[in-house]
């Protein structure tokens, strides 16, 4: 089925769709009718097809005070989407695209950002406070009253359509299964990178891993 069929239609307009809300600490998420709004310059709204759960989401749910604490919220930051409509200036996604959001940014112009040492974008500095990336605390979701959802991450994946900043996207090959590609964004890179770049692990290396939650069975996978 063509997932891009209906998409000429809401391009540059709100859509409404439903996400999962977290509107207290510690309460249990509520699916909600939500608007979200289109993509300004830099940005692009995706259709969710497929999201997971990551321990993060979870913990985020329950904090009750301290500056990352935003509600309401639409939490998740572990998905794959499709490309629905871009905003000004974006050059490297079309409708249609699969792509994959990630928490890290990526301007792909700093020295971190080129070099093959890290992924640590000094242009874009580590902010988990923010909803949008160039727009400060501007938000792209309302609820069926008008007022704003904050997002997660700079991804909030618990949402049929959501909007992510080009610095937060990767695009990917239509051909790999969503089920696999969903855990590329945190859990299996977050292993297999501290495997890989942190430890420097090579071939012989004797290694004990603590722990087969996620991102321990992938450290194990990257030693398979």
């Amino acid at each position: 089925m063509d997932k891009t069929s209906s998409f000429s239609s809401h391009e540059g307009k709100p859509i409404r769709c439903k996400a999962a809300i977290c509107r207290k600490a510690g309460e249990a998420l509520v699916i909600e009718e939500i608007h979200v709004y289109p993509p300004q310059a830099y940005e692009v709204r995706i259709k969710i097809i497929c999201t997971t759960l990551c321990h993060t989401d979870l913990a985020f749910s329950k904090y009750n005070s301290g500056p990352v604490v935003r509600f309401p919220r639409i939490l998740g930051h572990e998905a794959v989407g499709v490309v629905e409509s871009i905003g000004e200036h974006v050059d490297g996604f079309k409708q249609g695209d699969v792509v994959l959001p990630v928490f890290h940014p990526h301007c792909e112009e700093c020295r971190d950002c080129k070099s093959s040492k890290g992924n640590w974008c000094t242009r874009f500095a580590e902010d988990i406070v923010s909803n949008t990336r160039r727009y400060g605390m501007a938000s792209r979701f309302k609820d069926s009253m008008g007022e704003d959802i904050h997002h997660f991450f700079f991804v909030s994946s618990f949402s049929e359509y959501t909007v992510v900043d080009i610095a937060h996207l990767v695009k990917i090959s239509p051909e790999i299964p969503v089920d696999r590609a969903v855990l590329l964004s945190c859990g299996v890179s977050t292993g297999i990178g501290a495997a890989w770049k942190t430890a420097d692990i090579e071939e012989g290396s004797t290694v004990a891993v603590f722990g087969l939650g996620a991102v321990g069975l992938a450290v194990s996978l990257f030693f398979y």
